[in-house]
């Protein structure tokens, strides 16, 4: 994982349930990668809507239009 001093602290906050992730906690990394692949992280979606892996923008869009 990358040296990241908030890891411990945004781990409390952080709903992707991809266990294997190993951007976990490291929010900017995290949203770098989502941000390369056309996605948004896990925490833009409910805990739900997360659950599907579909971090598609247009999935994002429509649950919240």
């Amino acid at each position: 994982m990358p040296d990241c001093q908030n890891v411990q602290k945004n781990m409390k906050q952080c709903n992707c349930s991809y266990e294997p992730c190993p951007r976990k906690g490291a929010c900017c990394e995290c949203l770098h990668f989502h941000r390369q692949m056309g996605e948004l992280p896990a925490c833009y979606f409910s805990d739900q809507a997360e659950r599907t892996y579909d971090r598609s923008i247009a999935h994002f869009v429509k649950l919240n239009s």
